[in-house]
């Protein structure tokens, strides 16, 4: 069941193109209600598969896992053809331009590693894979609406983990639990209309005809794009801090904006193209900074801080509501992992400097006070407190009840599919080659 999910995941992820027209006849391997599977689609999605991961098994094997996950996509687009489900053109830009951002991302925010990967441009990349994702959302789509009821009960938690070999339960690394009282340093009025006069310069000498990439590369804080001379590629109305949308839609064509302020810092922004709700634009941001005294009196109010907590023996989420800038102080100061939603971090998700400072604390321990830069980019300080460091183990109920929960709720759903997949291949005409018809999914799913 995993080698399946996971091929599963394999699918949705890649963006091996599965051509709709101009086959040959000799080509069809698959035919699904009026959905039509090539030898293409396969190889393309084999060829793939086998460059990015080691296959350890036979290549027949492989192939007939592949083709069942591309039967099973195209019983799902079949199901929404008949469910007459549509996507919109805003839900799909939206997702294309989600899924590139998140590849660009994994690849250091370098789009050139994209292009030069695919020998395309990021535009032409989103044209041809716009079909892929449109039929992956209908997947997901009908997929939803079917395991979308399932539900776990407790008893059955109980009964997974309890089916389960002790020696074939995965382990879970090393994860903390940790939280932040957060000082923001203020930064005086005299830095912030340094600034502007500075951005203010920058502009003068746009207008009179210096570079504005030049400008970006040389003075703009923003490391995502000042290598890239400022620019932010192509991004949908809805994406970006309102502020800077407002002043960015506002302008035509070469245009630069008058300073602007967002949370991330002070702005100048050019227009480079409009294409009704997406811009090309670059900018030039500069980030306020505190000044080397605001910086040392906001170390000192932590130490305070900390010294009234130990001496109080305060609660630490009262003390983060009470002390600190953040916004999660409202929720007790707790830091939340991005990628599961919950308190628990591994490792590899942590970033090093924070990491280094809780491996050194005992749970109960807080930090001194330390340097952070903030998802805005802003100079602030912080202390670290540990509430839990859970050594690497195997699942149990009192430690892991969520994470076997979640284990139990995705084999309930994935056993709804298998049961809906079976009672929908009677009801709809699916045509296989025969070279595939060894496949141990035919007889498993009770395909004539």
């Amino acid at each position: 069941m995993k080698k399946v999910l996971y091929i599963l995941i394999f699918m949705m992820l890649c963006f091996a193109g599965m051509a709709q027209g101009g086959y040959f006849l000799d080509g069809i391997i698959g035919v699904v209600g009026k959905e039509v599977i090539l030898k293409s689609d396969l190889e393309k999605i084999y060829a793939e598969y086998s460059y990015q991961y080691s296959l350890d098994e036979d290549e027949h094997d492989l192939k007939c896992q592949l083709f069942q996950q591309l039967v099973f996509q195209k019983l799902l687009i079949h199901q929404a053809n008949l469910d007459s489900i549509t996507i919109t053109n805003d839900e799909l830009d939206n997702t294309i331009n989600y899924r590139m951002a998140m590849m660009i991302q994994q690849v250091g925010g370098n789009e050139k590693i994209i292009e030069d990967y695919y020998h395309k441009s990021i535009a032409e990349i989103k044209r041809d894979i716009r079909e892929d994702i449109y039929n992956q959302m209908l997947v997901d789509q009908v997929q939803q609406g079917i395991t979308s009821n399932v539900i776990i009960t407790p008893s059955e938690v109980k009964d997974f983990i309890k089916r389960i070999p002790s020696d074939s339960l995965p382990t879970i690394q090393t994860t903390y639990e940790f939280g932040h009282i957060v000082k923001i340093p203020p930064v005086s009025d005299d830095e912030i209309n340094a600034i502007k006069e500075q951005l203010e310069g920058y502009r003068e000498r746009v207008l009179r005809g210096e570079r504005f990439s030049m400008l970006a590369r040389l003075y703009s804080d923003d490391p995502g794009t000042a290598t890239k001379g400022g620019d932010l590629g192509f991004v949908d109305r809805g994406t970006l801090y309102p502020e800077f949308e407002a002043a960015a839609f506002a302008l035509h064509t070469g245009e630069i904006s008058p300073v602007i302020k967002t949370q991330a810092g002070y702005h100048i922004i050019q227009m480079i193209e409009r294409r009704g709700e997406s811009i090309h634009v670059a900018h030039i941001l500069i980030q306020p900074k505190p000044s080397a005294e605001e910086q040392v009196k906001a170390i000192e109010y932590l130490d305070s801080v900390r010294q009234v907590i130990l001496d109080q023996k305060m609660d630490f989420s009262e003390a983060a509501e009470k002390f600190s800038d953040a916004p999660d102080k409202l929720a007790g100061g707790w830091v939340v992992n991005p990628y599961t939603n919950s308190y628990r971090f591994e490792k590899d998700v942590i970033d090093p400097s924070t990491f280094l400072t809780i491996d050194k604390l005992i749970p109960g321990e807080y930090s001194s006070p330390v340097p952070y830069v903030n998802e805005d980019g802003i100079m602030t300080y912080r202390l670290l407190y540990l509430k839990a460091r859970i050594a690497e183990h195997q699942p149990n109920m009192f430690d892991d009840y969520d994470y076997i929960k979640n284990a139990a709720l995705e084999e309930k759903k994935y056993n709804t599919l298998q049961k809906w997949i079976v009672n929908k291949v009677k009801v709809t005409s699916i045509k296989l080659n025969e070279e595939y018809k060894d496949c141990p999914f035919v007889e498993e799913w009770q395909i004539p």
